[in-house]
């Protein structure tokens, strides 16, 4: 019995790299660099690298997962961004300290987190629009402010992810930025609602001692703005090809690259 399931096991995987060679060899390549990754964090006893580790190992089998229980095919593309991604996200940004070294880095991420949303978003409104089996049919401009919608609604919860870890954990995931100019109404003394503007700041003191920053520390606000600005613009492009891909009637393909379909054994058995 365990033979025929390891050959059955092989065929699958040989079937599955006939098929789609590069979703295939970048999931193969993005694996064993991960899979390094872990031994080293092993020998190094780095226990919380090899956590990320094998957390980015289960994420990576996530869309062929979805695949099977949602009975969908994603396009190529797709697949092969989504595991870029986490492989960019954990393993380089995380591991790898990306976030420190390259500050653009995380925006990076934040912006082509929004795009894909949307176009997640735009998928599943999509699938719905061409069920043969629901009386549905939404309008390009509808199923684009969709796409939108849903790409801010998972940006804003991810902010609150962050803000729960950083609060609750205090694991610093909303970065700090540091300022040279503050405005609050705390530092009113007529207690007038007045802001009372701070400018050239040059040090902050902690407990008398002087963190050297060359201005103030701000915790996480503008991380957290910057990040939801980039996630809005990533939404706002993939929506507007959205909106076109469906009033051109399924013309594009950017669009087509990125939208997951019905597999075709469902298409068959309707």
């Amino acid at each position: 019995m365990e033979n025929n399931k390891k050959r059955r096991g092989m065929k699958e995987i040989r079937a599955y790299a006939k098929q789609r060679p590069k979703v295939f060899t970048v999931y193969v390549i993005l694996r064993l660099l991960v899979v390094a990754a872990l031994i080293r964090s092993a020998m190094l006893k780095e226990y919380e690298s090899m956590f990320v580790c094998l957390l980015v190992l289960v994420l990576f089998m996530l869309p062929s997962f979805l695949e099977r229980k949602l009975k969908i095919d994603l396009p190529d593309t797709l697949e092969i961004i989504i595991l870029i991604f986490i492989f960019a996200a954990e393993i380089l940004g995380e591991l790898g300290c990306y976030f420190i070294h390259y500050p653009s880095w995380d925006t990076m991420l934040h912006t082509t987190s929004g795009f894909l949303c949307a176009a997640i978003g735009f998928s599943l409104v999509n699938l719905l629009n061409k069920d043969n089996r629901i009386s549905l049919s939404l309008s390009p401009l509808y199923m684009a402010i969709a796409a939108f919608c849903f790409s801010m609604t998972i940006g804003v919860l991810w902010e609150f992810i962050e803000f729960s870890a950083d609060r609750l954990f205090l694991l610093d995931m909303q970065k700090d930025t540091v300022i040279t100019t503050i405005s609050s109404v705390t530092l009113d003394a007529t207690n007038s609602n007045t802001p009372i503007v701070i400018r050239s700041i040059n040090d902050v003191a902690v407990n008398g001692q002087s963190l050297g920053l060359g201005g103030y520390l701000d915790i996480g606000l503008y991380d957290t703005m910057e990040d939801l600005f980039v996630n809005f613009i990533g939404a706002v492009v993939f929506s507007l090809f959205g909106y076109f891909y469906v009033k051109h009637q399924g013309k594009g393909k950017l669009v087509e690259s990125l939208v997951p379909r019905v597999a075709e054994d469902d298409n068959q058995e309707e």
